[in-house]
């Protein structure tokens, strides 16, 4: 079973007023991961104090309230996976999933719309400006405006209030100017006119636990109803559509219609929003491509894994971190070969078409079997390790589970077992963000990671990696190299791919390493050898000079002008290295 640190009573640090500012940052990045940062600067505002200073064994922060509305905000993430579309394209129109929009420049054919103002207006391909559901008058004044909004010669934005024929209710349109390489200029005109999405029903119905009376009530006041209105169409009396809300208000842990509204409104994008970003990898710098090799492993599991280098050659076990990097540069790769080193590259639970682990297994533990049981299949007796980052600790547990098979272990941009939350304090904030979490706040990460995943899908991996990494200015010089580049993109595939989310691998790998795996170095009994960067944003110099007391055993090289991606940036040294302690022992 997997440890889970000893039992304690928790009280959440959280006032009021910052746990609600956290709750709409959740929903915030729910419905547009971009919005991530704003929940790290809200989250970091209001719990770094209560961090700051603590020493190891810091309570961890246990909120039920916001445990609640993490749950049902990661139901809206899944369901953003699920609809992502393959396209990159996106328009204007497609940013505006639930109100009825259109673009016009003033003349007879509208020149867009979506899918909310198709139903709402009962529009269809080619529609006219005169097809909308108003009065002609009303509609010649539309027109009037959105001319001269669009060649700038209004206000820059002009709402109007207008009847439709449709629902005989007022609809407020607002008219505004938008970007276009159209020769006559066009106005984008957003409407009051709301259309329930294909499946949200159901979405709401699971995230909230409402049952399908309750979802058509909220359905009713999220597009204007009134109580009698919805009491009418359902057949039931007005006094029992109030009590049914009382209930609904329960659930959802709001304490009002509009507050009721505002969430479900915002949460509505969800359903349709479009995605983009994503560009084509790299497939231009001698990066050769490599079979997926496949196994049972001694629990039945899946497991895959690739190799390349010299098929004869000394075997080395290299691991991927937490990113999946399951690639090195192409002249990396080559040089594995003349080398004469055969480079066994096991794709970790979760990760690729690797199963995950059973959720109560001991990660550490179900990783190194995972690695012997590679190694094993292959029928290597004895092998020097890779790792990066806290992958430190799987080599060391396989270490110890099979003496004999590990003759070594390189680390590149280590982490240890942090021991401080100032040493948490030191990271640059995607990290601190994430791995403080990871040690603080478990129950929270796993919304966190989704949502990191969501956004690196909508941003595309490439700009993804500049917004995390962009502390370490070593690490952007690295990546800007077209090797580099093509190698962490292709290899990172297994983590987060057209068809692949290790978000949950990716989270367990987190909670994890911030665990105390001091024991693991303590015990080690092989050479370990670490290669550390003197600009990591994950574990910079002074944590690791401090940790350094802590493990003498241990031998500690500084890199000059390197971070996390230490080994793409100085792999020749970390080859020569390999070699010369492949000699020694």
């Amino acid at each position: 079973m997997q440890d889970t640190g000893p039992t304690r009573d928790v009280i959440s640090p959280l006032d009021p007023e910052g746990r609600a500012q956290i709750v709409d940052r959740l929903y915030e990045v729910a419905l547009d991961p971009v919005r991530l940062e704003d929940l790290l600067e809200v989250w970091e505002g209001h719990l770094a104090p209560h961090r700051a200073g603590q020493a190891d064994g810091a309570l961890p922060l246990e909120d039920a309230e916001i445990e609640a509305h993490l749950a049902r905000a990661a139901v809206f993430l899944d369901r953003f996976e699920a609809t992502r579309p393959q396209a990159a394209g996106r328009s204007v129109l497609e940013d505006i999933p639930r109100s009825a929009a259109f673009l016009s420049d003033g003349g007879s054919v509208l020149a867009g719309f979506n899918r909310a103002a198709a139903v709402a207006f009962g529009l269809k391909p080619g529609a006219r400006l005169a097809d909308l559901p108003f009065e002609a008058e009303d509609t010649e004044v539309l027109r009037a405006q959105i001319r001269k909004v669009a060649g700038g010669q209004a206000e820059k934005v002009v709402t109007l209030r207008i009847r439709s024929r449709i629902t005989g209710g007022p609809v407020i349109v607002r008219v505004g100017p938008v970007d276009s390489d159209r020769a006559k200029p066009l106005a984008l005109v957003m409407s009051t006119e709301l259309v329930w999405p294909e499946g949200f029903a159901q979405t709401v119905q699971e995230a909230f636990g409402l049952t399908v009376a309750e979802v058509e009530i909220v359905q009713g006041i999220t597009l204007g109803l009134p109580v009698k209105d919805i009491a009418e169409a359902r057949g039931r009396s007005p006094e029992t559509v109030r009590t049914q809300l009382r209930s609904i208000l329960s659930k959802t842990e709001t304490h009002s219609q509009s507050e009721l509204v505002r969430v479900v409104l915002g949460l509505m994008d969800v359903a349709q929003m479009p995605t983009g970003g994503a560009v084509p990898l790299p497939r231009s710098h001698g990066l050769q491509a490599v079979a997926f090799q496949t196994l049972r492993g001694p629990d039945g599991r899946r497991m895959e894994f690739i190799e390349f280098g010299h098929p004869g050659g000394a075997p080395i076990l290299y691991m991927h971190l937490d990113y999946g990097l399951i690639r090195w540069p192409a002249s990396a790769e080559r040089a594995a070969r003349l080398r004469g080193l055969r480079i066994i590259v096991p794709v970790r639970a979760g990760y690729g078409q690797t199963e995950l682990h059973p959720k109560r297994a001991d990660h550490v533990a179900g990783v190194a079997q995972d690695y012997a049981a590679v190694l094993d299949h292959l029928g290597i007796r004895r092998c020097a390790v890779i790792c990066l980052g806290a992958d430190l600790r799987f080599a060391l547990r396989l270490a110890q589970d099979r003496p004999a098979m590990v003759q070594a272990v390189l680390g590149c941009a280590a982490q240890l077992p942090l021991r401080t939350a100032a040493q948490y304090d030191r990271m640059d904030k995607w990290q601190r963000f994430i791995l403080a979490n990871a040690r603080y706040a478990p129950k929270v990460l796993p919304f966190l990671v989704q949502a990191g995943f969501s956004l690196a899908r909508k941003l595309g991996k490439e700009k993804f990696f500049a917004q995390v990494n962009g502390g370490s200015s070593a690490d952007m010089a690295t990546f800007a190299r077209p090797e580099v580049r093509e190698a962490i993109l292709e290899g990172s595939e297994v983590c987060l791919g057209a068809k692949v989310s290790a978000y949950e691998a990716f989270t367990r790998e987190c909670i994890s390493s911030e665990r105390d795996w001091s024991a693991l170095v303590e015990a080690a009994k092989v050479p370990v050898v670490l290669l550390q960067g003197d600009q990591d944003p994950q574990t910079p110099v002074q944590s690791i000079r401090e940790l350094m007391g802590d493990f003498p055993h241990l031998e500690v090289t500084f890199l000059p002008d390197t971070g996390q991606l230490l080994f793409f940036a100085e792999w020749p040294q970390v080859l020569d290295r390999l070699e010369a302690l492949i000699a020694q022992n």
